[in-house]
């Protein structure tokens, strides 16, 4: 009787594995293609967003702040933010360029269209 058991146990073991294997290859496929692909695409745009950076240009920081560029070293920017009124940043913080009168939503869509 246990003898039975057992032979059903494997035949039924048998097949099941291909399916897990095969279940864990598209669950990653799945993964790649939501998470990790789009995520690495957003971070090269930024970093040539970082490289372009130049004197004159009118960005907004991750906080919020709209300021010209003033000076640009090589991990911080100074912006003005007013007049007279100048701050170091981060490279990095910068979340995009800025264009007076648009959204900030309109401003990055525009940038999107410049890279293609």
């Amino acid at each position: 009787m246990a003898d039975s058991y057992l032979v059903l146990a494997q035949a039924a073991g048998g097949p099941g594995g291909a399916w897990n294997i095969a279940f864990f290859i598209g669950l990653f496929a799945i993964m790649y293609f939501m998470m990790i692909r789009p995520q690495q695409k957003q971070l090269k745009t930024h970093r040539e967003l970082i490289s372009s950076l130049k004197k004159g240009d009118e960005v907004v920081t991750q906080g919020g702040i709209i300021g010209r560029i003033q000076v640009v070293a090589e991990r911080e920017v100074t912006l003005e933010v007013a007049s007279g009124t100048r701050i170091r940043v981060l490279k990095t913080s910068v979340a995009g360029r800025y264009a007076a009168g648009e959204s900030a939503s309109a401003a990055k869509i525009e940038d999107k269209k410049e890279e293609k």
